[in-house]
């Protein structure tokens, strides 16, 4: 907001970057009608030079509320693929196979759905949130695995032989990328952010019955999860992020702005 009313204040172009479903978030919440928080998000995006979204979905969403289509422009998201990549696997000795859901552990991302699947082996979560102590009371035998770091995340994912995405409000998911750039194939929902990071490629299996997704998903090659991941590159991601941005009218309002900056 500080940031906004200095650029306004100051006659400065910005962009603005919408990557989080926060209306559908707010009403899983408190019920608060998703009318009033994108009239909220209207007028706070409204009068930047461009809002960058990471999927077509998602800005077919904004423009289906009320959003400016001239402005609505897409900035896809990359994942580090020096750090996940397939490699050493988390040492274990749960049965397999596994099956891992990576993510906060909130109502909103849906991991009971998961949770609850008749699966073979194991079940893994990965992360901390505020559902976290009541699911661990309903399923015992869940393997929950508290906050890791990168490094051991790539660990756990080389482990795993299925990443479950049960979310349905992503936008887009970058958890899915991680995975996939280890090796390991996504089970998911045909919904926004599956659909847009796998579409129709053999590297996941999305599927409205999770559980068929995930027992399709045990036939994938790893080494085509991989490949896929590696469209996502943080080069690739970049170079669109700065293309979406929108320079100042003069070097001397730039450089008013960089002595400010600095």
């Amino acid at each position: 907001m500080a940031a906004r009313a200095y650029a306004l204040r100051n006659k400065l172009p910005y962009t603005t970057a919408y990557h989080t479903r926060f209306p559908e978030y707010v009403h899983a919440r408190v019920r608060l009608p998703l009318s009033v928080t994108y009239r909220f998000l209207r007028w706070f995006h409204g009068r930047a030079e461009a809002v960058m979204v990471p999927t077509e979905v998602v800005r077919r969403d904004l423009l289906a509320y009320g959003f400016a289509p001239g402005k609505v422009v897409l900035w896809s998201r990359g994942v580090d693929l020096d750090i996940f990549k397939p490699g050493a696997a988390m040492v274990h000795n749960r049965h397999k196979p596994i099956f891992l859901c990576v993510g906060r552990v909130a109502v909103e991302k849906n991991i009971e759905a998961f949770l609850r699947l008749d699966l073979p082996g194991t079940k893994w979560v990965a992360g901390d949130g505020p559902a976290l102590d009541s699911l661990k009371a309903k399923f015992p035998d869940v393997h929950f695995t508290g906050v890791l770091s990168q490094t051991e995340l790539a660990t756990l994912y080389n482990a795993a032989d299925v990443f479950v995405f049960p979310s349905r409000t992503d936008t887009f998911g970058l958890v899915l990328l991680e995975a996939l750039a280890c090796g390991c194939p996504v089970a998911a929902y045909p919904v926004t952010g599956p659909v847009d990071v796998i579409g129709d490629s053999p590297a996941g299996a999305l599927d409205e019955d999770l559980r068929t997704a995930a027992l399709r998903a045990l036939k994938i090659d790893r080494g085509v999860a991989r490949a896929h991941a590696e469209r996502f590159s943080w080069e690739a991601c970049t170079r669109q992020f700065l293309a979406n941005l929108h320079p100042f009218e003069d070097g001397r309002r730039a450089g008013a702005v960089g002595d400010a900056a600095a």
